[in-house]
């Protein structure tokens, strides 16, 4: 996928999606990873996804799993769950920036590693389109799912983080492409940069 592409998904999603927002892009309107519908009950549901299921109330924070690589330079892989899925969104700081924050209005630019949550099987990802490519997000414009911008939010430059998103907070009931309605993500956050 290019990023022309992946960017068309990422502001496609707003309109077919009404509980959730695209996760945005760069570029010229395209889509968002992961996107294009698909139902959880269907059997063309992809492998990585998982049947709506209940959730658990977990802390909003937890220690990130050892498996989760803290080498910047290195793609990390999100390892699969066999718990729940949690009801709100948790992030997992793998390791903590020193540059400056990410603030609304501000545009950071991530790496991203999206996952689903049981399997941890990639549905997307910058580092696939290489090891310098980086998403830009607005934090604020809502170009991006809900999950997605929050888990920016406050990270600060040179930070890896991995949160993990319910479907509310995501592509919600209806889902979007690979990703199945109900799914609970995981992604890999890198904040490479910040500007106003």
């Amino acid at each position: 996928m290019t990023r022309r592409t992946a960017t068309r998904v990422l502001l496609a999603i707003p309109l077919a999606v009404a509980l959730s927002l695209p996760l945005a892009g760069c570029g010229d309107g395209g889509a968002a990873p992961g996107s294009g519908a698909a139902s959880a009950a269907s059997s063309d549901t992809p492998s990585g996804a998982q049947p709506t299921t209940a959730c658990a109330t977990v802390a909003a924070t937890a220690a990130p799993p050892a498996e989760v690589s803290t080498d910047l330079a290195q793609a990390p892989q999100v390892p699969p769950s066999d718990g729940p899925p949690p009801c709100d969104l948790v992030i997992s700081d793998v390791v903590v920036g020193t540059g400056p924050a990410a603030v609304a209005g501000a545009t950071a630019a991530v790496k991203y590693v999206g996952a689903f949550y049981e399997t941890g099987e990639e549905f997307d990802s910058s580092w696939s389109r290489g090891a310098d490519e980086t998403l830009p997000v607005t934090l604020g414009e809502g170009r991006v799912i809900p999950g997605f911008e929050q888990a920016i939010t406050g990270m600060a430059v040179g930070g890896r983080r991995m949160v993990t998103i319910p479907s509310d907070l995501a592509y919600g009931p209806q889902g979007q492409g690979p990703i199945p309605g109900g799914a609970t993500l995981v992604f890999v956050l890198d904040l490479v940069s910040v500007s106003a």
